[in-house]
């Protein structure tokens, strides 16, 4: 038997062990093994890299997770948790020879407690569904990524979500008070309370955002907020996206805290303005959306101090929602924004750095001059009150070698990002996407702090493993950071030794 032959034979029998531990603790109906039924879950929202799963557990409750966790410990099997697949960076593509375990079925409102302004429900409830259980109690879910419709609470809590009012209202991390997971050896722990502070370490802190490499959500406890009696926006228009930028900065400086600040080029606007028809003005170079919401008073000062700070900053138009109907017309673009993109492009390839509001002006300037030398469009499209960017680099596949260019372009915009002052990730998350870029954000003794938090959750390295952290062997090759003899041994470096375990078992 060839090395070819031999390897197809043992993923075979890897497939068959693993199948049939998971018929051993699941119901036929919760698992998924053949091809047909797998290739669904072979990539998350980043498209471009796939990988066909063992199988697939789907299971009910949460002893099946437990269950499934210890089954595929003894047998040494990967596992990667997944939600409704809407992420952006890879971090529920399956791993070789590994299994997906997703949480869709676990999708039940267990309470929505309007005393205490809080819902507690399991990690398959949509993102949206949480604010329409609690609508009828005038209260609402804040965190709302453009996803929301079909993202889950889990898969939000893995990435800290936020969304187009993050800026007033915070990221997931600010909106949950309690998880309840079930850690790689199958132990049901709780982090965090429904309390005002939890005793011991904030572990809460560290779950949140950890892309499913610490343990599997089963039930979260959320904060709801009241429904403001009203909420009212501003679209102004500029003649540059410097001044676009720089009137971020003023709104803020100027002691404003908008509900939504967000930002669109005249290249998003106007592949937006044909699919949603939001009443954008397609001539500006920038237009910035602002939202003020509160009770009336309250929201009519806002406006009218926004507007001024605004039109001080060089608006050349400036447009106030009428009716409630004119500002979700309004967002409705911004929402809109990453499938208007099919409009004019085949493929997009869509980017998530975070930097410092007074560098916006200088870092947009750069994407400009990157989308020159790479020779691709970007659309800019981003939410400008808490520097997070979505540069959407504008690509065609089926042109050889023009992902590969989309991919240099991104990496290069998240390098601009890194030495302005940000960082890599604003809320799409590390996954396999952005491992060579977190080497060129943080030292190896950084890295090494990162590697030593997921072996205290997970010493095998069973879930979602080569994820979110890059090794630092994988650093060293990529050239960003200089290896001194004595420094580490790259034969004990965390991919080493377990590609090293998984050949001797």
């Amino acid at each position: 038997m060839n090395a070819p032959d031999h390897d197809i034979a043992s993923t075979a029998a890897r497939r068959s062990a693993t199948v049939a531990a998971l018929h051993a603790v699941l119901p036929p109906h919760c698992i998924l093994s053949g091809e047909e039924d797998t290739r669904p879950y072979e990539c998350d929202g980043l498209t471009a890299y796939r990988q066909l799963p063992l199988a697939v557990a789907l299971p009910e409750n949460e002893a099946q997770v437990a269950a499934v966790l210890r089954a595929c410990g003894t047998l040494r099997v990967p596992i990667v948790p997944r939600g409704a697949g809407t992420g952006l960076s890879g971090g529920a593509t399956p791993v070789a020879e590994g299994i997906v375990l997703s949480t869709a079925r676990l999708n039940r409102i267990v309470a929505v407690d309007a005393t205490a302004r809080t819902a507690t429900v399991q990690p398959g409830v949509r993102n949206a569904a949480i604010s329409e259980a609690a609508a009828g109690h005038g209260l609402y879910y804040a965190p709302d990524p453009s996803s929301q419709i079909a993202c889950t609470i889990g898969g939000n809590i893995a990435e800290n979500s936020g969304g187009v009012h993050c800026l007033k209202y915070g990221l997931t991390l600010h909106n949950v008070l309690r998880v309840r997971m079930v850690d790689a050896d199958g132990h049901i722990v709780e982090l965090g309370s429904c309390a005002p502070d939890a005793a011991g370490l904030d572990l809460l802190a560290v779950f949140i955002g950890s892309e499913g490499m610490l343990g599997v959500v089963t039930e979260a406890t959320v904060k709801l907020v009241p429904k403001p009696p009203q909420a009212r926006v501003i679209m102004a228009s500029f003649d540059s996206v410097v001044q676009g930028a720089d009137a971020v900065a003023s709104v803020i400086s100027a002691g404003i805290i908008p509900a939504g600040l967000e930002m669109m080029d005249r290249t998003s606007v106007r592949m937006v303005e044909p699919f949603v028809r939001a009443g954008y003005d397609t001539e500006a170079a920038a237009i910035l959306l602002c939202e003020s919401d509160g009770l009336p008073e309250e929201v009519d000062d806002e406006i009218a101090r926004m507007g001024a700070v605004l039109a001080r900053s060089g608006a050349t138009a400036i447009a106030v929602s009428r009716d409630e109907a004119e500002r979700l017309r309004f967002w409705s673009g911004r929402k809109n924004a990453f499938p208007a993109a099919g409009r004019i492009s085949p493929d997009y390839y869509c980017m998530d750095g975070t930097i410092p509001r007074r560098r916006l002006a200088g870092v947009l300037t750069g994407i400009d001059a990157l989308a020159l030398e790479y020779g691709l469009r970007c659309a800019n499209v981003f939410h400008a009150g808490d520097g997070n960017l979505h540069p959407l680099i504008l690509f065609d596949a089926n042109v050889p070698g023009e992902f590969a260019r989309a991919e240099r372009f991104g990496e290069a915009i998240l390098a601009l990002c890194v030495a302005a002052g940000g960082t890599v990730t604003g809320e799409h998350g590390v996954g396999v996407e952005k491992l060579d870029a977190m080497c060129g954000q943080f030292t190896v003794e950084e890295i090494a702090a990162f590697i030593a938090v997921k072996q205290a959750f997970d010493p095998a390295r069973q879930l979602n493993p080569d994820k979110a952290i890059p090794t630092l062997d994988r650093c060293a090759q990529y050239g960003r950071r200089k290896v001194d003899a004595g420094l580490f041994q790259f034969a004990r470096a965390p991919s080493a030794c377990y590609a090293q375990e998984q050949e001797r078992s």
